[in-house]
């Protein structure tokens, strides 16, 4: 049976500090199974209110050889600073009280109107995450699609060009959680994750303007952001032709090749970082598809009877790996992206 080792902070792990009654277990639970990224994701807390400012390394030094009564130069690191924002996102789960009380069950038609609302609330964020861009949304925050869309930067060596053209293409993630890595933000003091306050009975506008009515209201709050400490923890297989995929990867993009590829760029030495606590902890690479894509995946494994792609049992549940990475499908991931153009 596979293990996934994770020894940093996930969101459950958060917030068992500051939630020890449990109440919000359920909201959780119900987030991860909508939003996949959850379940491995490490949250860090911003060092600087809702920003978070982290050095990036850019250049190692080489050592030298010396001999006796020989010196040699003193080597340095180059470095760039970065800062990452949150975004904040808000919600009010509205319930006309006679109604909740003519269902007989009101605790369980409020539960029921509200997992809607946190259904909404992951697509929306599992979205940013990928696709987020400041430029496009400021209030919101960067995600990995715009840092990984560009071959003539230095994150560009971690693009993977499986080929397709115009506006019908897909990506594959390899996203490397930890504290050196990738992780996720939440504010300085504030709560990692879905929030949510009973605000109870109240009067409330209606929309259609006809006057108020008295509601059982529900407020949803989520602050997030998105830093990457090292590029060279990650990779994207870019420009996948979902109109071309075929399940024997005759013509269109051999998936499991390029995976091979897309392994081979992730830096090993990203995996490992140094905690809040100052311990040596290693990440976790894990692969992202959408939904096409885990299709065609599993068809072209079948095809060529490979055993790299397999399905194993994980803490009781049925996981995709490859190798030792699970393969999450996240349906965030789109079918439309614009092909990402390679100098010839």
């Amino acid at each position: 049976m596979a293990e996934l080792n994770v020894k940093n902070p996930g969101l459950v792990d958060i917030l068992s500090r500051t939630d020890p009654d449990g109440k919000i277990a359920n909201i959780i639970e119900l987030a991860e199974k909508s939003n996949p990224i959850l379940k491995d994701a490490v949250f860090t807390e911003c060092n600087d209110g809702t920003k978070h400012q982290h050095v990036i390394r850019t250049g190692i030094p080489e050592p030298a050889f010396r001999r006796y009564n020989a010196g040699v130069k003193q080597g340095k690191t180059t470095t760039a600073k970065v800062v990452d924002t949150t975004g904040m996102v808000e919600e009010f789960s509205v319930v006309d009280e006679a109604l909740a009380r003519l269902n007989g069950n009101e605790a369980a038609f409020r539960a029921s109107e509200m997992s809607g609302h946190i259904e909404g609330f992951n697509q929306f964020m599992a979205r940013n995450m990928i696709y987020g861009s400041t430029a496009v949304t400021p209030d919101g925050f960067m995600g990995l699609d715009v840092r990984y869309d560009d071959p003539a930067v230095a994150s560009g060596r971690q693009l993977i060009n499986a080929g397709g053209t115009g506006s019908d293409n897909t990506s594959i993630w390899f996203v490397t959680w930890g504290p050196r890595a990738t992780t996720l933000l939440y504010p300085k003091g504030s709560a990692a994750g879905l929030s949510h306050k009973d605000m109870g009975a109240q009067l409330w506008d209606a929309q259609d303007g006809s006057g108020k009515f008295r509601a059982l209201v529900d407020h949803l709050k989520w602050d997030m952001g998105l830093s990457v400490g090292d590029w060279r923890g990650n990779a994207r297989i870019c420009n996948i032709d979902v109109s071309a995929l075929t399940k024997d990867a005759a013509t269109g993009a051999d998936l499991l090749d390029l995976m091979i590829d897309a392994e081979e760029m992730i830096d090993t030495a990203s995996r490992v970082g140094i905690d809040s606590k100052g311990n040596l902890v290693e990440g976790k690479t894990v692969i992202y598809v959408g939904r096409t894509v885990a299709k065609f995946l599993r068809k072209q494994a079948l095809n060529k009877k490979n055993v790299q792609l397999r399905v194993e049992e994980v803490a009781g549940e049925r996981v995709t790996m490859w190798g030792d990475m699970p393969v999450r499908r996240l349906d965030a991931i789109s079918n439309a992206e614009a092909a990402i153009t390679f100098p010839s």
